[in-house]
């Protein structure tokens, strides 16, 4: 199909988006960027989450590590479930009593201002580069497959499609993205489904005798037995359910859509929607990365990893399925950039400038100054767009797993031990135990062929990241009246 049509699509697209920007950023302000004034409807955050927590490095990496992998990442799903629980019935209880807008404000209350900046610096840290990563990938598709053609170098195509995010978020933030990411959604789910249903087609296929046939290809395999090996089953399910209690119920991106909900009982349906039908499409997107590998041979596509599927797609399929998969790409892409360019801003302006408790500034200053931060944070996705070009890794969702690993288990290790303890730490050395557990895990993982053996460290580096985190915080802190039992602040939130 002609590059110039599928870009005519894309700007069309993109129209679309804007169209739905005005309608919802009337008269929006600081609060209707932050938390959408807290009246989102839960049906449309729960099935707009579904698009951010998927982004394009699910749409593109997860059917492509099938053909490494098999089935295995049907175990970290598990372990979402458990994590997705644990998010509704623990942590939005606590959020949801103190009235929080950054839910790191809990770490404030709980263990000092330290914890607090530690905590939302280590989300911003993590966001960046996960949300950064996630979009080089879809770029680069997309370079690939319609602005190389047309001569349009990466970097001026990053630019544009930051600017485009830039422009529907800019005014109205969460109140528009919870709408903007229904539509998207609904358009990366109808793609997932259409390729699916064209490729069963193509090979003449039952769903029950393409299982059969990725059986015998060995492509089905769900669980692995091996202690010593990093996709052992118990390792990938525990790790699952922690990657969901930090990376969603401890990330203020997707914490700052679920409490823009306006009561607790809405918000926990809100997650246990988002968990049965992430579960359906996670499934789904495996079992299309097995369509994808048995079809593949048949035409002479020998790509593999994150190319396959485009490869597929945009060289053996109709013109139709071609049109459907750019458009759920893009909708895949969109989602998971808005969302944390927005959540970035409200975490630095709320956490770090402290825009909500300071008195010297006006309202007018208060949205100029949230403003200039939004366009700072896009400035820096530019930047580390491109580093992860230069860098080129050929399967994105691995490098995002580890990254989180390093960046959320801090998060983690400071959630517990506010909830889970009744001490205190000393204020001027939480930083330096939060900086100081990444670092140990990295020199761990460095050295482990020395120091495990055969055993190799895998997603697991997250609880020993947090645990790590947890023991250092009770080593220089104290027990002190005031803290319930449960760790829990026994006073309300000033």
């Amino acid at each position: 199909m002609s590059p110039l049509l599928l870009f005519c699509i894309l700007i069309a697209y993109f129209a679309l988006l804007l169209g739905v920007a005005w309608a919802t950023s009337k008269g929006a302000n600081n609060d209707s960027f932050f938390i959408g004034n807290k009246s989102s409807n839960w049906m449309l955050v729960a099935f707009g989450m579904v698009g951010t927590t998927l982004s394009g490095v699910t749409f593109v990496s997860v059917p492509g590590a099938v053909g490494v992998d098999g089935f295995g990442y049907a175990q970290i799903v598990i372990g979402y479930v458990i994590g997705y629980i644990a998010v509704a019935y623990v942590l939005l209880p606590l959020y949801y009593r103190l009235q929080l807008t950054s839910i790191y404000h809990y770490l404030d209350v709980r263990l000092g201002r330290r914890a607090y900046q530690s905590g939302a610096g280590f989300f911003i840290v993590s966001r960046l580069l996960g949300a950064t990563a996630r979009l080089y990938l879809v770029v680069n598709i997309l370079q690939a497959i319609i602005l190389d053609s047309l001569g349009v170098p990466f970097w001026l195509s990053t630019l544009v499609v930051l600017g485009m995010i830039l422009l529907y978020t800019y005014q109205g933030g969460v109140k528009t993205i919870v709408w903007t990411d229904t539509l998207q959604t609904s358009c990366m789910l109808f793609g997932l489904f259409a390729c699916v249903w064209i490729l069963l087609g193509e090979l003449n296929m039952s769903i029950p005798e393409s299982l059969n046939q990725m059986q015998s290809q060995g492509l089905a395999n769900v669980f692995t037995h091996d202690v010593d090996s990093p996709n052992f089953w118990l390792k990938q399910i525990i790790a699952g359910a922690l990657i969901t209690i930090t990376m969603t119920g401890m990330d203020q991106e997707m914490m700052q859509k679920t409490i823009s909900v306006k009561t607790l009982k809405d918000s926990q349906k809100n997650m246990l929607t988002l968990t049965a039908v992430l579960v359906v499409v996670l499934l789904s997107f495996v079992f299309l990365g097995g369509l994808l590998y048995l079809y593949a041979p048949m035409v002479g596509v020998t790509a593999t990893g994150d190319k396959i599927f485009p490869a597929v797609v945009m060289g053996h399929l109709p013109a139709a399925l071609q049109i459907i998969f750019l458009i759920a790409l893009i909708s895949a892409l969109f989602p998971s950039a808005d969302g944390a360019i927005t959540a970035l801003t409200s975490s630095t302006c709320i956490d770090l400038l402290g825009i909500k408790r300071r008195t010297d500034l006006t309202q007018a200053q208060a949205e100029s100054l949230r403003r200039r931060v939004h366009l700072g944070f896009a400035f820096l996705f530019l930047l580390l767009v491109l580093g992860f070009k230069a860098a080129d890794n050929p399967s994105m969702i691995g490098v995002i797993l580890k990254l989180a690993a390093y960046t959320y288990g801090p998060l983690l290790g400071l959630f517990a031990f506010g909830m889970l303890t009744a001490r205190m730490p000393n204020d001027r050395l939480v930083p330096l135990v939060t900086i100081g557990a990444p670092v140990l895990c990295a020199i761990l993982e460095y050295n482990q062929a020395y120091l495990l053996g055969a055993y190799r460290l895998g997603l697991e580096l997250l609880l020993i990241n947090g645990i790590l985190v947890f023991a250092g915080l009770y080593a220089i802190s104290h027990r002190v009246p005031g803290v319930a039992g449960d760790g829990q602040v026994a006073r309300p939130l000033p």
